[in-house]
């Protein structure tokens, strides 16, 4: 009895998952930059999308996607055309292997927090959130982030996106965001 009702519970989980996918879609860029003028636009205005890492059936140059919801693609590519940005293609997310990668890996170290995102992290001491590493990318302003961040606190530190303008300046400043909402 226990294995029907447990397969019953699977089948319907499957069917959950298979109907949420469809109300989700994945804006694919080809430059880095696009996603994220993409993203600050369509946030500004009020739309409910998130930077992931894209699934490897769908790689291109870039990478990062923008999740969004499926149903307002229209008003969503009518809103970036409006600022000259079109993405290469947009992909409705109809089974798990079309999944976004989430971008956020959290490690405690018991007295310290590392945040993973994309190829970017950042650790705090808990007791205090002071910064104290920055590593990752191989971007050339990852030196001078950490320079500029290590030693401060989450409070007093600059944001990472005011001070580097690259991928990597990009993904610390996610990884910093998610660090805070932590």
């Amino acid at each position: 009895m226990i294995g029907f009702l447990r397969k019953k519970k699977e089948k319907h989980d499957r069917k959950k998952a298979q109907n949420t996918s469809v109300d989700r879609g994945i804006l694919v860029f080809e430059h880095t930059s696009d996603v994220i003028q993409a993203e600050n636009i369509l946030k500004k205005s009020g739309w409910s999308v998130r930077v992931m890492g894209p699934p490897p059936e769908i790689q291109t140059g870039c990478d990062l996607v923008i999740e969004f919801p499926l149903i307002e693609e229209l008003n969503i590519r009518r809103e970036l055309k409006g600022v000259h940005i079109e993405p290469l293609s947009v992909v409705p997310v109809t089974s798990p292997l079309l999944a976004p990668v989430d971008l956020f890996h959290t490690k405690d170290f018991g007295d310290y927090l590392m945040v993973r995102a994309a190829n970017m992290k950042i650790t705090v001491a808990k007791k205090d959130r002071t910064i104290v590493n920055i590593s990752g990318g191989g971007c050339p302003d990852v030196p001078y982030l950490a320079q500029e961040l290590v030693g401060k606190t989450l409070a007093e530190a600059p944001r990472p996106r005011e001070l580097g303008h690259t991928l990597c300046g990009y993904a610390l400043e996610l990884a910093y965001n998610e660090l805070c909402r932590k």
